[in-house]
């Protein structure tokens, strides 16, 4: 079993009797419950049966938003917290949440003010075309619902002339564009994973297993087999389903029969583009296709991030980004910049997940409710604990979700609050520098120690967070210098210390969630050959396994992400300008008013 020597300890400790709650889903929900519970003392063990953050958690927008068209639908609560969230990821999980500034083409300056209203109060028709005069309401509305704790400018509205300079390779036939802000986020699979391990390095007696598989449910003891076999069981106080779209298959399994889900699919692609993503000047384009629908695009990772579809879907464990969503977004693409070339060539990778939205009678998917709620099945003949479920809810509101649960857990439990998560920094984000000369002070200081160049040491701050001293500070039989065959940013070491020191599995936890390297289209066949013998003498893996877990990789990109791994690598994105940090966005930024 691959787990790091402190978890091998604790679960060798388990005693039947020694869980409070067992939390069953280990994606951003589940991540943030089981943080929250074991910050508070509550002895806490979260399983998944396959790795942390694989599932729907790994297949956002990778935004960190407020939910700007929920304002439609009259859900300004729901935009109250995701606003609030938004800013507080900011500051909480600097490493991998900044600002985005957001372009909104208007193409009207009147048109969608009556359907607007008709939505806002209960039509289950989307409004369409949404001029100048709704975009400014929605926009103004959007600041004042997101003042709580601010940290980036109020919007701007800025005339066809202006807004063609801005994005100069935008439709013609706009006649205004809005400019607001909200964020991105660079690598959510690692968030979910470091929320796991500040709940474990919270909470000496807390558990945490990925690959678990729950292999028997008898008067109140639920047995898990781990990869390699074993079995362990417990018996809860209380059960959490935090299984996403498992959540109806998991409540059967728990003896809690429910139907409670009514998931969306959520496709993205990206694309090699350099001149889009220079003609984007760090904003994402946030705009409405001729069908209607929401889409995007904006810079992730140097590549062109565009997306998403949503469409009524309900099998989690088989959904890819199919041929009549790729052509959707091509020719979204082609609509809204026509003298850019868009073409399947350019195609990076792809992903796609299933929202686990509440079940729903709403004609139009993008209508049902982004937010959440935690019904409960009480305890039964045969099953003596409760059972919470986590439905719906946006990756932005994790945390608040989070508290929400957290509090009813401690009530049921006779147990109190000791401590906040409001303010509370994530993984990489702790202690991470707050300014500029604190930036080059850290890096200053880390380079010295480790003996890398000053470049690199910001390089994997910006890629880990605080973190990357503990990377650079570890015994290694690697060095820095020891680069990745298509992946040069990316050292042996690096795998190494990954390998060894954050609950990996398999090969696939390491290059899709770890590290970007597969989403970013830095693997080939040599350089997965080389992550897989770096790993493989970590984990202590023979040549057949070291084998199956490459062919496993290059299965999974093939049937999911249609990316099929070669000798070659996708050309190397133009380096980007280090990541704009919360404080640095705001001096650069100011306190705009909007010119209109």
């Amino acid at each position: 079993m691959s787990m790091t020597p402190d978890l091998q300890q604790r679960f060798s400790n388990l005693g039947e009797n020694d869980i409070d709650v067992l939390i069953i889903g280990a994606g951003i929900n589940g991540a943030g419950l089981f943080r929250d519970l074991s910050l508070q003392g509550v002895n806490c063990l979260i399983v998944d049966k396959a790795d942390f953050g694989s599932g729907t958690s790994a297949a956002p927008s990778r935004l960190i938003h407020g939910g700007l068209k929920y304002l439609e639908t009259g859900e300004f609560g729901l935009v109250a917290q995701s606003t609030l969230e938004r800013n507080l990821l900011l500051k909480n999980a600097p490493h991998c949440v900044e600002p985005l500034p957001t372009f909104i083409p208007v193409f009207s300056w009147t048109r969608g003010i009556w359907a607007a209203i008709r939505t806002l109060l209960g039509s289950k028709t989307a409004p369409r075309s949404r001029g100048a005069v709704l975009i400014k309401i929605g926009l103004r509305l959007y600041d004042f619902f997101g003042s709580r704790d601010q940290v980036m400018p109020r919007h701007r509205l800025i005339l066809k002339k202006q807004a063609r300079r801005e994005m100069p390779h935008i439709t013609p036939t706009i006649v205004a564009g809005g400019i607001y802000y909200d964020a991105k986020i660079s690598r959510p699979e690692r968030l979910v994973y470091e929320l796991v391990r500040d709940g474990l390095d919270a909470n000496a007696t807390s558990l945490a297993t990925n690959f678990a598989t729950l292999a028997a449910v008898s008067e109140g003891r639920l047995t898990f087999r781990q990869p390699d076999g074993r079995e362990f069981s417990v018996a809860p106080k209380l059960v959490v389903n935090a299984a996403g779209p498992w959540i109806d298959q998991v409540n059967t399994l728990l003896g809690a029969p429910s139907r409670l889900i009514g998931g969306t699919k959520g496709s993205h692609i990206l694309l090699d583009h350099p001149e889009l993503v220079r003609s984007l000047n760090g904003h994402m384009i946030y705009f409405e296709a001729d069908d209607g629908r929401i889409c995007l695009v904006y810079d992730y990772l140097g590549l062109a991030l565009v997306g998403s579809t949503d469409i009524p879907a309900g099998d989690p464990d088989n959904v890819s980004c199919e041929e009549p969503e790729t052509e959707y977004f091509l020719e979204s693409m082609r609509s809204l910049l026509p003298t850019l070339r868009f073409d399947r060539d350019q195609i990076v990778y792809s992903y796609s997940g299933i929202r686990p939205l509440p079940a729903s009678d709403a004609t139009a998917p993008g209508l049902i409710s982004r937010d959440h709620s935690a019904p409960v099945k009480e305890p039964e003949d045969g099953r003596p604990f409760p059972v919470i479920s986590l439905v719906g809810g946006k990756w932005t509101t994790f945390r608040g979700f989070a508290e929400e649960v957290a509090d009813t857990v401690l009530s049921r439990l006779q147990r109190r609050r000791s401590q906040s998560t409001r303010y509370l920094a994530i993984g990489g984000g702790k202690a991470f520098p707050a300014d500029a000369q604190q930036r080059s002070a850290w890096i200053r200081d880390t380079a010295s120690r480790s003996g890398v160049a000053a470049e690199r040491a910001d390089e994997l701050l910006r890629r880990y967070g605080t973190t990357a001293a503990a990377l650079l500070s570890s015994i290694s039989g690697y060095t820095d210098e020891q680069r990745l065959t298509g992946a040069p940013r990316y050292s042996l070491r690096e795998i190494d210390w990954i390998a060894r020191s954050e609950i990996v599995v398999h090969l696939s936890d390491i290059v899709m969630r770890r590290t970007t390297l597969a989403i970013e289209g830095r693997l080939t066949l040599e350089g997965l050959r080389e992550i897989a013998d770096v790993a493989g003498a970590a984990l202590d893996w023979n040549a057949e396994r070291t084998a199956s877990e490459i062919q496993d990789v290059v299965s999974q990109l093939s049937r999911f992400h249609g990316q099929a791994l070669t000798g070659k690598v996708a050309a190397e994105p133009e380096k980007a300008a280090p990541g704009v940090g919360l404080t640095q966005f705001q001096e650069k930024a100011g306190s705009r008013e909007p010119d209109l």
